[in-house]
């Protein structure tokens, strides 16, 4: 009997968090869920953190992933930009960690490779693969950020089992002994 591993996938931000939700059976890949978190309505920095923790652990509790993979923040010019997006991407790991569920980021490269054997491509290339790859006619979501966050969990599936994941936690102290400058 094949057992199935689902996947949360999440593409962590401020204005909108995508994420999506695989099943796989042996090497059977299907879609569950795909969607986004609209956060631009929202007044303030900390409210959106508060919604993205609370999206996060609501997906966790509905779906009960084996395992959940984060797209890591790139890194850009823009300080205020990339703090806030570690945040986002911190409070989403937290509501993962809180629950149990052991978390793996990956590169924005990395995962672009791995859904389409280039790492430069753009989203809608990687949509385009995903789409080929889950055997899907469209998207439910107009939204890059949540195919982006689809192809988390499909990267996070090709490179389980493998050394190539970036970094993976399964708790706190996983977490702690892996970024020891993290602590004051």
């Amino acid at each position: 009997m094949q057992t199935e591993k689902i996947i949360l996938g999440i593409d962590p931000g401020t204005t909108i968090m995508g994420f999506g939700l695989i099943s796989v059976k042996g090497s059977k890949i299907e879609m569950i869920s795909m969607h986004e978190l609209i956060l631009k309505k929202y007044p303030n920095h900390e409210t959106k953190l508060k919604y993205i923790f609370e999206r996060t652990l609501s997906l966790i509790d509905e779906f009960h992933p084996d395992e959940v993979a984060l797209e890591a923040p790139f890194f850009g010019k823009n300080v205020q930009s990339m703090l806030k997006l570690g945040r986002a991407q911190g409070v989403a790991m937290a509501a993962s960690l809180y629950r149990d569920v052991p978390i793996t980021e990956y590169s924005p490269k990395k995962i672009k490779m791995a859904i389409t054997g280039n790492g430069n491509a753009s989203k809608e290339q990687v949509a385009g693969m995903l789409k080929t790859l889950l055997n899907l006619k469209e998207f439910p979501t107009k939204y890059m950020d949540a195919s982006d966050g689809l192809a988390v969990a499909v990267c996070h599936h090709f490179n389980s089992g493998t050394i190539s994941q970036d970094k993976s936690y399964t708790g706190w102290d996983s977490f702690l002994k892996q970024n020891p400058d993290r602590l004051k």
